[in-house]
């Protein structure tokens, strides 16, 4: 089992940059896949970017492709979503899941990823 805390939220303008990062403790760190996620109010929690347990394939959502960056640590047991470019459109609260390596792995699907931060709000405003 693996425990993850997000961090690095907050309110930014339009056009600045904000790191976030999600720390997890437990179980050893390169055992899984990563995820970020994030859900507007009144919305899906959808997909914006996922890394594999090496850090070698790195997948992202239209909407962040070239604005945001996925990173992993595995010797810090830490994942990074560096994001630029911000809009209003960004303004979520963002996740980070964790998935256990297995034969398979969808990284758009938020149901593959078998544990969840509890989130770190993000808001940009215009």
């Amino acid at each position: 089992q693996v425990q993850l805390v997000e961090s690095g939220g907050g309110l930014v303008q339009a056009g600045d940059s904000l790191r976030l990062s999600c720390a997890a403790s437990g179980r050893t760190f390169s055992s899984y896949h990563m995820g970020w996620f994030r859900q507007a109010p009144g919305k899906e929690r959808d997909f914006v970017a996922a890394i594999s347990w090496s850090g070698g394939n790195t997948y992202y959502a239209d909407s962040v492709k070239g604005r945001f960056t996925i990173s992993r640590d595995n010797g810090k047991n830490t994942v990074y979503l560096q994001m630029s470019s911000l809009k209003a459109d960004d303004t979520a609260v963002y996740y980070c899941a964790a998935r256990v390596i297995r034969a398979t792995w969808k990284p758009l699907s938020p149901g593959e990823y078998d544990y969840w931060g509890q989130g770190t709000q993000v808001t940009v405003s215009s």
